[in-house]
């Protein structure tokens, strides 16, 4: 089954999407797709095959995306906790993520076509070495494209994510690329799995659960959270549009819980700043007064510096992230 679904809505889904991007679209919506066990159960199937209905749902659910001109889509593909599954279901799970990686590089042209990008946000490592290859490959092949972004979570928990984000930072320190007092909010934002992309608006969760399950905790802070009870590979194209309109009757709220947030980030940064500062010119000064002309110089002079600095570290996380889909490309070609 192809990962990007061709087709147009009817015209029924074509009046209500019209109608529905009238108003406040969400740009990226995060799916925990809840329920492919249970629906499995529900219709006396294996469980692999209530995940492989899961998948095609998933690439329906993509097309109506595209439709709704939503450009960003992350899904909660597999959990670390999932890791703790019978051992025929986790092998079956592999086993069909490598199916289904080896039919998105089939679908290249199709990708290029609609500029899809794939990321895939997690500790690969956890994964058997011939499907991070594959990972690496998709990754590659697609990362040039931007018209629309499919973030696959995968070996993921959130708690996981902030502990890396926490320790890329200490890393940073210690390589001396930046200092503990650059060490902020927007910086540990910035050492997510997700630095590429912008927060998601909406978080849609099926099955009738009502909990977060560790994803994108950090990210969802001020997003709109929807729980619906249907089972995921019962998902359908008026699920996805109660969603959004509660995302709309919400945006005001949740807008303005978001300037409220940035504008918070920045005074806090900027007292942080100050206070570094006045620090270090009562030292210079032996503890005297200073002049407001020179501290405020001081203070232009220190951000300005601290800047540099994680502009300097972000480069070198990124080379240190780049270089491990690089060195999985060598391999594969080389084996």
């Amino acid at each position: 089954m192809s990962w990007i679904r061709e087709g147009e809505l009817n015209l029924i889904e074509k009046f209500s999407a019209s109608i529905l991007k009238a108003g406040p679209m969400p740009k990226h919506i995060a799916f925990i797709m809840d329920g492919n066990r249970r629906f499995a159960r529900k219709k006396n199937m294996e469980c692999l095959q209530g995940h492989m209905q899961g998948f095609n749902k998933l690439a329906e659910t993509l097309r109506w995306c595209k439709h709704l001109n939503i450009q960003e889509v992350t899904v909660y593909a597999f959990s670390i906790e999932n890791f703790k599954r019978t051992q025929d279901e986790v092998d079956g799970l592999m086993e069909l993520a490598k199916q289904k990686f080896v039919r998105l590089l089939e679908e290249q042209e199709n990708l290029e076509k609609h500029g899809v990008c794939i990321r895939v946000l997690g500790d690969l490592n956890m994964l058997p070495l011939d499907l991070q290859q594959l990972i690496a490959k998709a990754v590659g092949m697609t990362k040039s494209h931007n018209k629309c972004f499919l973030n696959v979570c995968f070996a993921y928990t959130a708690r996981y994510e902030i502990t890396n984000a926490v320790r890329e930072m200490a890393w940073g320190v210690e390589q001396g690329l930046i200092k503990a007092s650059d060490v902020s909010e927007a910086l540990l934002s910035e050492c997510l799995y997700s630095n590429n992309s912008p927060n998601p608006d909406l978080l849609i969760r099926t099955s009738g659960e009502v909990r977060l399950s560790d994803f994108l905790l950090w990210q969802t802070s001020h997003s709109c959270i929807v729980f619906q009870s249907v089972l995921w590979p019962e998902y359908s194209f008026w699920n996805l549009c109660d969603a959004i309109l509660q995302y709309q009757l919400n945006h005001k709220s949740i807008q303005s819980a978001r300037d409220l947030h940035r504008e918070h980030q920045v005074l806090q940064q900027l007292e942080s700043d100050r206070a570094c500062i006045a620090e270090y010119l009562q030292h210079q000064g032996n503890g005297k007064p200073v002049d407001a002309q020179r501290s405020q110089e001081a203070l232009q002079h220190y951000t300005a510096c601290r800047e540099e600095r994680i502009q300097d570290f972000l480069q070198a996380l990124k080379q240190k992230r780049d270089s491990y889909f690089n060195d999985l490309w060598r391999e594969t070609i080389s084996s």
